[in-house]
């Protein structure tokens, strides 16, 4: 079967909006033809994956998710990219390997995954040898996970809320908690256990990453802890401190403001007190718009 027949009854995110989008758009904004924003080595991710050299970062148009305070909101939401093919991004990503990319990094890629299998088997024959990392919001499809298996070395999700309540209010998906939860679970069914090589750079594994909200730190706490509980050190958990607030949010006053110190380390303390070693945090003024990278179409 060509993997792009799926667009014709899309079910690749857990919408599961059943469109044909050969001739509309589902919940992501996305039709069936392939678009990209940036294609660029990018140093801003942790240590094990962008390194001296940077990590080839692939940013895809179109999101699963409806997250008010998104960074990326421009090529999320907003029909944003240029239109490319499955040979053009196979071309992609052989550049970036030519550029030194530690590995290749799809960010937010779901909605596009057939595109990426046939991207990948392409460059692949062509001597593509580094890691593919899939960077995305967590909110996953196994079913979706499943047909990565092979293609993937190295999950990077998101882990936004324990609280469905929040998942509801803030990106419109009240199963975010349950899907997450399923969705890591398949991801290191495929990877297995962590594992670097002599450089330090991560070979294959999962690492979580969690965002605190300003405001809500308990829910950061509960998402550490069904973490640890779950996974223990079989993952690495990556905290972060870098909200940034893109707008003013009337209805949600916190998130008009960024993270305080104190909010951070509460939720740090938490982190040691559990035991969690394998991880990264943030340090310094991280909540800055100028790590947002430009969409501009580089690189595409």
């Amino acid at each position: 079967m060509n993997p792009l027949s799926l667009y014709r009854r899309c079910t690749l995110c857990p919408r599961r909006c059943a469109v044909n989008r050969e001739i509309t758009h589902g919940f992501c904004a996305e039709g069936a033809t392939l678009r990209v924003a940036r294609a660029a080595l990018h140093f801003w991710e942790e240590p094990c994956l962008s390194g001296s050299t940077g990590s080839g970062a692939v940013f895809f148009s179109g999101c699963g998710l409806r997250c008010l305070y998104c960074q990326n909101r421009s090529i999320a939401h907003r029909n944003y990219g240029k239109e490319i093919d499955a040979e053009r991004l196979c071309e992609i990503f052989l550049e970036l390997a030519a550029k030194g990319a530690a590995n290749i990094n799809l960010v937010t890629a779901t909605p596009f995954v057939p595109h990426v299998i046939l991207a990948l088997d392409m460059a692949k024959k062509h001597g593509l040898a580094i890691p593919v990392v899939y960077n995305s919001g967590g909110y996953e499809n196994v079913e979706t996970l499943h047909m990565l298996d092979g293609y993937i070395d190295i999950y990077l999700p998101d882990y936004k809320y324990r609280d469905a309540a929040l998942a509801a209010r803030f990106s419109s998906a009240p199963d975010y908690p349950d899907t997450v939860g399923a969705a890591i679970d398949e991801m290191l069914r495929q990877t297995g256990e962590p594992r670097f090589g002599n450089d330090g750079m991560m070979k294959r594994g999962v690492i979580v990453r969690h965002l605190v909200l300003p405001g809500h730190t308990e829910d950061s706490m509960n998402v550490l802890r069904a973490l640890w509980n779950a996974y223990g050190d079989r993952i690495f958990i990556s905290i972060m401190n870098q909200y940034t607030p893109c707008g003013t949010y009337p209805d949600h006053p916190e998130l008009s403001r960024r993270l305080t110190t104190y909010e951070y380390e509460k939720v740090l303390r938490l982190a040691r007190a559990l035991g969690i070693t394998n991880g990264y945090i943030q340090t310094g003024d991280t909540a800055k718009e100028s790590f947002i990278p430009d969409f501009d179409e580089t690189g595409v």
